[in-house]
């Protein structure tokens, strides 16, 4: 939940109807109880907690809509720090199925405050395609115009989808896990700053991905050997718990990769296919250096035909149990970009998403 999330200071009903008890609550004033609410309870219908984000790029507030809801309670923190208070105060009341409104960004946010509250035993989540770049929506297959309504049907009637959402500590201090579902570093970051660009001229989510494919493969062709795009990051990339070095090409500075990606997804956004025919738990794909012949080869490679001879020509496609990141330059988290240094990335708590059938 990037700067903006405004803050609720009273109760608010979102609709005129009496029936519908969907409410805006800020982080004081809601009750706390130790059990579920009983209505809810003996209705048999699901306790459902909703993360609002109405700064996400498609919020208009009508998705909150939903049928009869005295179940329902919405939490629209005003910073990113009231996470996990509101949070907290879920947990306290119960809730079977927990609803992020909001794009990948607030996803990450959420999971990474849940994360100390929830622990293993997190609630059932669904997740609201409202933002800009949407992945983990993609991967579970929700449809664009998914309402709460419909977040609260498919908990009853829909799909099951189970996803370990990768979780990066960092090596040195007691700072507090991340989790998020894709990572990126070198060109990666670049490319993040140019999706930016692309959201500005209006493109979202798959056709952002392509404008910013396309920008990386034109400027790594034609740039120059020290043009960002093609020098890449200084790293080093450890597999496991015994430390072993990730498989490195002769090409190009040994201390430095042009690109590292990993995410614990299984689809992508564009039908890209960055990890070839890897799809469960964890996965790296690593390019050494921007060879021509690399990039000529990206159309196939993103649609998952890696030629055997990528290997020895520097680009690696692995799954991993776990991996050590120590990286001068920062990284990417779900859109977001985090400081450099040494960090452990392994997968994170199994985490059961909703989805229609």
């Amino acid at each position: 939940m990037r700067g903006g999330l405004h803050r609720y200071s009273h109760w608010l009903r979102v609709s005129d109807n009496p029936l519908v008890q969907l409410r805006l609550f800020p982080l004081k004033a809601l009750a706390m109880s130790d059990t579920p609410t009983p209505t809810a309870r003996a209705s048999g219908l699901p306790t459902v907690g909703v993360i609002y984000n109405p700064r996400s790029h498609r919020n208009k507030g009508q998705d909150l809509a939903s049928d009869p809801a005295p179940h329902v309670f919405v939490a629209q923190p005003g910073a990113r720090d009231q996470l996990p208070v509101a949070l907290e105060r879920f947990k306290q009341r119960g809730i079977d199925l927990l609803v992020i409104n909001g794009g990948d960004g607030t996803v990450r946010d959420a999971l990474t405050a849940g994360h100390a509250i929830f622990g293993e035993d997190w609630p059932a989540v669904a997740v609201l395609p409202k933002g800009k770049t949407n992945a983990l929506t993609v991967d579970l297959d929700a449809p664009s115009e998914w309402s709460l309504q419909g977040a609260i049907d498919a908990f009853r009637d829909g799909r099951r989808i189970p996803r370990r959402p990768l979780s990066i500590t960092p090596i040195a201090g007691e700072a507090p896990p991340m989790l998020g579902f894709i990572l990126g570093a070198g060109a990666f970051t670049l490319g993040i700053s140019k999706g930016q660009d692309a959201h500005r001229l209006g493109a979202f989510n798959s056709l952002a991905v392509g404008v910013t494919t396309v920008w990386g493969v034109l400027t790594a062709l034609m740039g120059r050997a020290d043009n960002p795009w093609r020098r890449g990051s200084k790293m080093d990339i450890r597999v496991g718990e015994a430390g072993e070095p990730f498989p490195r090409s002769q090409i190009g500075d040994s201390a430095y990769r042009q690109l590292l990606l990993a995410s614990t997804l299984e689809r992508f956004p564009a039908g890209i296919m960055p990890f070839g025919k890897l799809t469960q738990g964890l996965k790296i794909a690593v390019i050494d250096h921007a060879t021509r012949s690399i990039l000529l080869r990206l159309p196939l490679i993103l649609r998952g035909k890696l030629p055997e001879e990528m290997e020895a020509k520097g680009m690696h496609q692995r799954a991993v149990e776990s991996f050590t990141l120590n990286i001068d330059d920062s990284f990417i988290l779900d859109g977001e970009a985090y400081p450099g240094g040494k960090y452990g990335i392994a997968p994170g708590p199994e985490i059961e998403f909703v989805a229609p059938k």
